[in-house]
């Protein structure tokens, strides 16, 4: 609709918060039933849709204040630019629920590490860093700290801190995006990842973490297969891929969590009590 009639696309709303994170009920109740067709064609649906927000063919703005969890802040990470409010709790918080963020964010964690990566970096550290952003379910508490997690962007992103004017400039910003030329960005099939080399100092990394009881035996295996997804798969080098690739690992590594038994109790410890569950 956007794209037929009007000059770009603006998300934002005026509840307390912008999005609290996917419908986990739903999720729940599919892996539940073993719909494991049905929550597979949800999750590429979801996944299609982020792709959507990045590559169609007029700006997308999002707006995000107070809370922006889970998916919201992957709606906001594909954003062309994010015009955020000040008071914005945002971050990938999957892991509390027993899996990795599936609706682009592992995906886009990984894209941004790889375009961090310069000449002289450690890229492993690099690539840590991102890692550990969605591993600790890191939640920025306020849009300010959102840049150092990697959620939002220097250059790109800005925050706003009179919420009263946020949805207007990020209208305006739309409006400016679309008036200086707007041309819809071509999918990147150019994201360095680094194969076996990362992956084996994650699995290092999470069996010592396990070893000294920082992590559960639940908590290595999601772990375990974000990194699997952020390491681009078991490759035996250094490699360029698409991001449709990376969608596809993120999305079968978000499936096999759905039927893991823990992964099911922390959903439904989550549902009850809105705690997140350590099994």
């Amino acid at each position: 609709l956007a794209e037929a009639d009007f000059q770009g696309l603006v998300v934002g709303n005026q509840a307390a918060n912008f999005s609290v994170g996917a419908n986990i009920g739903m999720i729940f109740m599919m892996a539940v039933e073993q719909e494991y067709d049905e929550l597979n064609m949800a999750i590429k649906y979801f996944q299609d849709t982020m792709m959507r927000m990045r590559y169609s063919s007029v700006p997308t703005v999002a707006a995000p204040h107070g809370m922006t969890l889970g998916g919201g802040c992957e709606l906001s990470m594909h954003a062309d630019k994010v015009v955020a409010a000040a008071e914005t709790y945002i971050g990938l918080v999957e892991f509390g629920v027993g899996v990795i963020p599936g609706g682009g964010g592992s995906k886009e964690m990984t894209l941004r590490a790889s375009d961090t990566f310069h000449k002289n970096d450690v890229e492993l550290n690099v690539l840590q860093e991102y890692f550990l952003a969605i591993g600790m379910a890191k939640v920025a508490t306020s849009a300010y700290e959102a840049f150092d997690f990697g959620v939002l962007q220097k250059g790109k992103d800005i925050v706003v801190v009179n919420k009263d004017r946020q949805l207007a400039m990020a209208k305006s910003y739309a409006k400016l995006l679309s008036e200086q030329g707007y041309t819809k960005p071509i999918q990147r099939s150019d994201i360095k990842v680094l194969g076996k080399q990362a992956l084996g100092m994650f699995l290092v990394g999470t069996d010592s973490m396990e070893a000294g009881k920082y992590i559960s035996e639940h908590d290595k295996k999601i772990a375990n297969k974000l990194a699997y997804v952020m390491a681009g798969g078991d490759l035996s080098e250094p490699t360029l891929v698409s991001e449709r690739y990376l969608l596809d690992l993120e999305r079968e590594a978000f499936l096999s969590l759905c039927t893991e038994r823990k992964t099911l109790e922390r959903i439904q410890h989550m549902l009850k009590t809105g705690k997140p569950l350590r099994n």
